[in-house]
């Protein structure tokens, strides 16, 4: 599937928003819920901005809608750097969304119980499923990596277990991840990458020698579709030559 291609963050937010909202009209008439995996990050913020604003959070049915986090920084959520603490500031305090249906990653209990404890919930809603999220949000790192799934960590190659934590030595702290196994059962993929320094990683994930071990972001091959690609022209710089 050939990437969308914005001028800028601006552009690719405003396109993402109107496919994610078409597309989740479309499941909510197949179903009565729709599950879905927020990504962390810089670019999401806009997104989500969006999504919150006026002029879209009245074409949603929020009381339908099931949120979790496809990885999370194991800070406290009052820290700035946790990515629950973004999706709240930036969408989930201005929708009405129900409680019990927003899952964050818990970071006030020991890393390895956090992660026993989200794969437990997960598994409540998807373990007898053909699939599992409706769809996840995903970023890409300037190293290739998305969700916490970095080069050089053997969580990438994970085939069993749906969430995992491990101490990532670059940031000396705890990460908690959802692995490739639960992503590339979604139903739908979508990554949002924006920013020159994505231009190269990109190029590599999208047609280069399949190498997960340094470009994990590889790894997302979802069973059901491929992967759609929201990017802007600074992120397609190396795509385009």
């Amino acid at each position: 599937m050939l990437p969308d291609i914005s001028k800028n963050t601006d552009e690719l937010s405003e396109k993402a928003a109107v496919w994610m909202i078409a597309y989740i009209k479309e499941v909510l008439q197949k179903q009565d819920h729709f599950t879905i995996a927020l990504s962390g990050g810089n670019t999401p913020k806009k997104l989500y901005q969006l999504l919150a604003s006026e002029k879209y959070k009245h074409q949603i049915d929020w009381s339908k809608l099931h949120f979790f986090w496809g990885d999370e920084r194991y800070v406290p959520f009052d820290d700035d750097s946790n990515n629950a603490k973004m999706v709240f500031e930036t969408l989930l305090d201005h929708v009405p969304v129900k409680k019990d249906q927003i899952h964050i990653m818990r970071t006030d209990i020991e890393p390895e119980e956090s992660a026993m404890n989200y794969e437990k919930i997960l598994k409540r809603y998807f373990e007898n499923n053909s699939s599992t999220f409706d769809l996840v949000l995903l970023g890409l790192g300037d190293n290739a990596h998305t969700l916490s799934l970095f080069p050089g960590y053997d969580n990438i190659y994970e085939k069993h277990k749906w969430v995992m934590a491990f101490y990532l030595h670059e940031q000396k702290m705890y990460r908690i991840t959802l692995t490739a196994t639960v992503v590339n059962r979604a139903t739908r993929v979508v990554f949002l990458v924006a920013g020159g320094d994505k231009a190269v990683p990109l190029y590599h994930v999208l047609y280069g020698e399949h190498d997960p071990g340094q470009y994990p972001a590889q790894l997302i091959q979802p069973y059901e579709t491929e992967p759609k690609w929201f990017i802007d022209e600074a992120a397609a710089a190396e795509i385009q030559k």
